[in-house]
């Protein structure tokens, strides 16, 4: 007893089988559409011996006939049959042609020859079956598919043209007969009218494409169409048997199909290759306009005239600094990476390198990308200047503005005061008194002269700081010095005057004068302790803060020694108080000497005790504010000294990484993978510091003595770290790309890398022309006698005695014609990618020109030009069009009218063009 399964090797041809649940054969339709395939297939190969069978399951008994149909497909000779008509010499015919079976690779299960010889129809049609599935469909083969999958594949290849084909299957997909006419139509269009065949009449379809198929092409009527129009589902096997007809009966055009499919794979490169160069394009050409809008704005050096609209600049620069040029940076990297790997694809193609548009070179992008970067590196710090440079403008105005007032109103009415005649009609007693008030005047005078100097002062300062609102300053400053001049000229008309009339008074009031001598200083030391303890201030740090601090404490500290001054002024006021009651005085009741009384002083002394815990209370809040914005600093500066070093680390590790040969370039590209998760899952970190910074900024806090690290080292280390980790993986996959391209060993891999790094001593990544040249050699190139060989390694001492005892003098056309392959931006360095590009180009072989050419000439015929139908028949549509929309008219002596230069298109291909 056999065992019929399907063997295992390298055909999984029989796969399908699988699933065959052999009881199906019990459906009496598809028993019948089985029984009437099978035996026309057998009779289209037992014609050839002359003979035919009527009965499938009872001409096989003897075995004769099973056997004469094997050697007929196999073409092979069976042992000799038995010719007794006993069932023992049936049941050994029946043997050897099972034996025959097993041995080409079928295993056959549940078939023994006694159900053969007893009439089996079950047994009998699935040993015919597997029949078919060895000798007439295990060897069909459509690319890289085979057997079932492999004819289905054909049936869709060659049926795709037609749109009211869909084949799917072996069953429902050619009920309507459509399917096989489209097979005969594609193959022999002259057999069969295909436009005139509707969809919806399907006994027509199927009767034309059996009765053409049997009249011409000699395949055997193996299915009625009733059948196959009466049944839900057709059975699979009799479909596939007959279809596989079709597939020998027209597998001479096999090799137009499989020259029609290098083309179409040279072609999709191209289309792929071409897409790529104007993704580049558009990229680049979006990334330089943004940077040509942007470098301006960076460039515009403008001020502002409000710390308001200054601090708007900052934040639309943070703005920029966050929010819109992150992308771009991400958008340069991934232009590098696009532009790396078309390189690759076209070296990988043998096309030639790729030239972008001029002005769009890598290069020319990173000099753009360069000078956006010097245009930025300033301008912040232009901001923050700009920022202090206002807010010390806005204190000097301020202080300015207080100081004018407090001046204007001392001033006010002095002019009058001072232009008064009533000297004349007074009385000895009065003129005495106006003189001694004149003179407290002038020692009042005196004193505010150093606050009309403070105040031109102040105002030269804010002209040199080109303050905004400089004329109006200006303007006032000099009303005041004017009205200055004018009190000055009025106090000395108005002394000399008083000493005129000095002579001719005796009598003055000492009490009274010595009031206002000692009023008057203290009046003035009481205005100017309000004046500072109203003073606004500006500082930057704790100790600045201590300082005032302490100065405050030391004004406090004077304070009982003035209140007994004060005490001693008032004393004098009551004791004239005192003798005027006492003696009676007749005078006015004031002090004809100073304007200044007990009320004034008492009521400026008691604003100075309220303004000094007031001034107390601004000095703590400022000391808390200073506190604050140290714990800022400190809070900063332990992030980014974490951060900083981890960002170093991290590049040095990758550096590593990319020099290093551990593994396979699968593992070094998932531990570059890992690496880069980890980067990015460290951004929150960034970005937590990115707010530290923020805070610093808005507390207007301009040094940190407690790290070295800025926020502008960290965001250039981070951009860094992520743009050499993005090459680096790019570097790898390309040489994952390169090595499965070209079919580079592994090994082959660890030579080269180990040769790279050898010779890169720097560790820089890339080689110069003289350290790659050293390179090449090592490796066996012979570059003096400008060619090529592979001789060997030596280590580095042996080659250095080889070169001197030899004396090599390299040749430097050879050296140079590698270079330029090597490096086609002239950069003088070669990258680890592009060496083993170069390595990879020599070691492997591609498709070429001339291949392709002979392609085409398969597809016209052997003629030297093709035409347009001939490539809209065998190729894709959309492929076939590209092809006509590119190629030159033949002009040769033997072309027709529509002929094509495919030669002159394939030498394109590979060459400088404009395809």
């Amino acid at each position: 007893m056999y065992n019929m399964e399907n063997y295992d090797g390298e055909n999984d041809y029989m796969q399908q089988e699988d699933d065959w649940d052999r009881d199906l054969l019990l459906d009496p339709a598809w028993e019948k559409q089985q029984r009437k395939t099978f035996t026309a297939w057998c009779n289209s190969h037992l014609r050839k011996a002359g003979t035919q069978i009527e009965n499938i399951e009872e001409d096989f008994r003897d075995g004769l006939k099973l056997m004469l149909l094997l050697e007929v497909i196999s073409g092979e000779r069976l042992a000799k049959p038995e010719r007794g008509k006993m069932r023992v010499h049936k049941i050994s015919n029946v043997n050897k042609a099972l034996d025959f079976i097993a041995s080409k690779g079928v295993k056959l299960v549940s078939i023994g020859a006694e159900e053969i010889v007893d009439g089996n129809a079950k047994m009998t049609l699935g040993m015919i079956w597997t029949i078919i599935l060895r000798f007439a469909i295990q060897d069909i083969s459509v690319e890289e598919t085979s057997a079932k999958e492999g004819l289905l594949l054909w049936c869709q290849r060659k049926t795709a043209p037609y749109k009211n084909v869909n084949i799917q299957n072996f069953h429902i997909s050619w009920k309507d007969g459509l399917g096989f006419c489209a097979l005969i139509h594609r193959h022999r269009p002259e057999l069969i009218d295909y436009g005139k065949l509707r969809k919806d009449d399907p006994m027509t379809n199927l009767n034309t494409a059996f009765d053409v198929a049997e009249k011409y092409l000699d395949i055997p009527k193996m299915l009625d169409a009733e059948d196959i129009v009466g049944t839900a589902r057709p059975d699979e096997k009799a479909i596939m048997t007959y279809v596989s007809s079709f597939y020998h009966a027209f597998s001479g055009a096999q090799k137009a199909e499989t020259a029609a499919n290098r083309i179409c794979k040279v072609l999709a490169v191209n289309q792929e290759n071409e897409q790529l160069m104007e993704d580049y394009e558009k990229l680049a050409s979006d990334l330089l306009e943004w940077i040509r809008r942007t470098i301006p704005w960076l460039e515009n050096r403008m001020p502002e005239n409000t710390m308001q609209a200054m601090q708007q600049k900052l934040e639309d620069f943070r703005d920029y600094r966050r929010l819109h040029k992150p992308p771009k940076v991400q958008e340069k990297c991934q232009l590098e990476i696009n532009f790396n790997t078309l390189q690759t694809k076209l070296r990988l193609s043998n096309r030639p390198a790729f030239m972008p548009s001029e002005g769009k070179m890598v290069s020319d992008i990173n000099n753009a990308w360069g000078n956006l970067e010097g245009a930025e590196k300033g301008y912040e710090e232009w901001l923050l200047n700009e920022i202090r440079r206002l807010e010390r403008l806005d204190h000097l105005a301020e202080k300015f503005r207080q100081k004018a007032a407090i001046h204007e109103a001392w001033t006010e009415g002095k002019e009058d005061m001072l232009q008064k005649r009533d000297y004349e009609t007074a009385s000895l007693s009065e003129i005495k008194a106006l003189l001694k008030k004149h003179e407290a005047f002038e020692s009042d005078l005196a004193a505010h002269q150093d606050r009309v100097e403070q105040i031109a002062a102040i105002a030269q300062e804010l002209n040199e700081l080109d303050y905004y609102d400089s004329p109006s300053v200006n303007a006032r400053c000099q009303r005041i010095c004017d009205q200055w001049d004018a009190l000055g000229a009025l106090t000395q008309k108005r002394s000399e005057a008083l000493q005129r009339t000095e002579k001719l008074l005796e009598t003055i009031d000492q009490l009274y004068l010595e009031f206002a001598k000692r009023a008057a200083p203290f009046n003035n030391w009481m205005e100017g302790a309000m004046e500072d303890l109203q003073d606004t201030f500006i500082v930057h740090t704790i100790e600045e803060i201590q300082g005032l601090s302490t100065a405050h404490e030391q004004f406090k500290a004077t304070l009982p020694e003035a209140d007994k001054e004060r005490l001693a002024i008032l004393g004098i006021h009551n004791e004239i108080a005192k003798i005027v009651q006492t003696y009676h005085v007749n005078i006015a009741g004031t002090n004809p000497y100073t304007t200044i009384n007990p009320q004034e002083i008492n009521a400026k002394w008691d604003k100075v005790r309220q303004l000094v815990p007031q001034r107390d209370q601004a000095l703590i809040e400022e000391h808390a504010r200073q506190q604050n914005n140290e714990r800022l600093r400190r809070q900063f500066a332990n992030q980014a000294n974490v951060i900083g070093p981890w960002i170093q680390t991290k590049m040095e590790e990758i550096g590593r990484i990319s020099i290093e040969m551990h593994g396979t370039l699968e593992d070094q590209l998932t531990h570059l993978r890992q690496y880069e998760k980890s980067i990015v899952n460290y951004k929150p970190k960034i970005d937590q510091l990115e707010g530290d910074h923020q805070l610093i900024q808005e507390a207007l806090i301009f040094d940190n003595k407690h790290t070295n690290y800025t926020m502008e080292h960290i965001r250039v280390g981070w951009e860094q770290l992520l743009t050499t980790i993005a090459r680096t993986i790019n570097e790898i996959e390309n040489q994952i790309l390169t090595r499965d391209a070209k079919g580079i060993s592994q090994e082959q891999l660890n030579e080269f890398r180990a040769s790279f790094n050898h010779f890169d001593r720097d560790h820089s990544g890339t080689l110069g022309a003289e350290e790659f040249k050293a390179c090449l050699i090592s490796l066996g190139f012979d570059i003096a006698n400008d060619a090529q060989k592979r001789t060997g390694i030596m280590d580095p001492e042996d080659f250095k005695t080889c070169l001197i005892s030899m004396g090599y003098n390299l040749g430097e056309n050879e050296f140079s014609r590698i270079m330029s392959i090597v490096d086609p931006n002239r950069m003088g360095l070669v990258t680890f990618q592009a060496f083993i590009d170069f390595m990879s180009r020599e070691t492997a072989d591609t498709d070429t020109a001339d291949q392709v050419m002979a392609s085409f000439k398969v597809l016209a015929g052997d003629k030297n030009y093709i035409l347009a139908d001939e490539l809209r028949r065998e190729l894709p549509p959309d492929q076939a069009e590209y092809c006509i929309a590119r190629m030159a008219p033949y002009t040769g002596p033997d072309g027709v009218p529509g002929a094509l230069d495919y030669m002159s298109f394939s030498t394109a291909l590979y060459g400088e063009s404009d395809l």
